[in-house]
């Protein structure tokens, strides 16, 4: 159906932070709403990441997030109605190696994003991590205690309050281990295994150890896009949209279950051996399974089978073209 709404009336969308995993999915699902115009930033036009970005240029802004004043002039020309923010380091490795450069973007941004965003008015979702809990306790309801094991978790939580803060009109959307569409392996805990397991089937190679103990929930970003669309729309259409919800899939598993998951999509015989204790060397929770109960009771509910969405990035990945 052609769309009815001038674009002068439909209310602009700003993701911050378009190129990422979940950031191109969100920016998709958002172009593809006709009651609503998108403005989808990226920080390196030519990365991997933004030349999937299939949006035509005017729905593309170049941004660094930590740019304050290029960040307010964004604000200003686009007016945006809400605003995601995608944008964070989410390597829990990466934030132990320089916590501060993880506090700016994961704690300092949403903070200053809120408060443009309150400013004009905006509604904002920021995104944040079932790593906020120390796995003990599983299911996480959202008025669960925090405690959370890593640095990385620890920007997010105190992103979260950051941008709670700074926004009475803010959501917060804690997830699980993302997957979806990938520029490369690496860009997924689920896919970024797939090399190793490949290696593992060649004639003479030795069992690649793979973690057994913690369980992870890995959530298609697809499915998250829409439940996050979905968020917004509601939020749009006068219903209140604030505070913390979670999102998560239903499929319990350890890197090693994925792993074997992935042999079995590629067909092939991999040699796979589990560890049974935690050897991480960034500590990591046991279970933070995040209880969902509070967004599917408004009638959201997205839940791709973890093994099609594996056959669909494992078909469709730069790698195996």
């Amino acid at each position: 159906m052609p769309n009815q709404i001038s674009p002068i009336d439909r209310p602009t969308i700003l993701v911050i932070g378009a190129s990422g995993l979940l950031g191109r999915a969100v920016a998709a699902s958002l172009f593809r709403e006709p009651s609503l115009t998108l403005l989808a930033t990226i920080r390196h036009p030519q990365g991997a990441g933004a030349k999937l970005l299939a949006l035509p240029p005017e729905n593309i802004a170049e941004l660094d997030v930590l740019d304050e004043p290029a960040l307010e002039r964004l604000f200003e020309t686009c007016r945006p109605a809400a605003v995601v923010i995608c944008a964070a380091e989410r390597r829990p490795d990466v934030c132990e190696r320089d916590p501060a450069a993880a506090r700016a973007i994961n704690v300092a941004a949403p903070a200053r994003i809120g408060a443009l965003a309150a400013r004009f008015g905006a509604w904002t979702l920021g995104i944040s991590t079932d790593y906020v809990f120390d796995g003990n306790a599983a299911p996480y309801g959202e008025d669960a205690t925090p405690n959370p094991l890593n640095i990385y978790g620890r920007t997010k939580l105190e992103g979260e309050a950051a941008l709670l803060a700074a926004s009475p009109l803010s959501c917060v959307l804690r997830l699980p281990l993302l997957f979806g569409p990938i520029a490369d392996w690496s860009e997924s805990a689920v896919t970024s295994l797939v090399p190793a397991v490949v290696a593992s089937a060649r004639p003479g190679a030795d069992a690649v150890g793979m973690d057994a103990w913690a369980i992870r929930y890995p959530t298609w970003t697809p499915d998250v896009a829409q439940v996050i669309r979905d968020l917004t729309l509601r939020h749009l259409a006068g219903k209140s949209v604030t505070g913390i919800r979670h999102w998560s899939s239903e499929e319990p598993m350890t890197k090693y279950d994925i792993a074997q998951r992935i042999a079995a999509a590629l067909g092939i015989d991999a040699s796979l051996a589990p560890i049974t204790q935690p050897t991480d060397a960034t500590p990591r929770p046991y279970d933070c399974h995040l209880d969902a109960a509070r967004v599917r009771a408004l009638g959201i509910d997205y839940a791709t089978p973890f093994d099609t969405a594996l056959r669909t990035v494992l078909r469709d990945a730069p790698q195996a073209r």
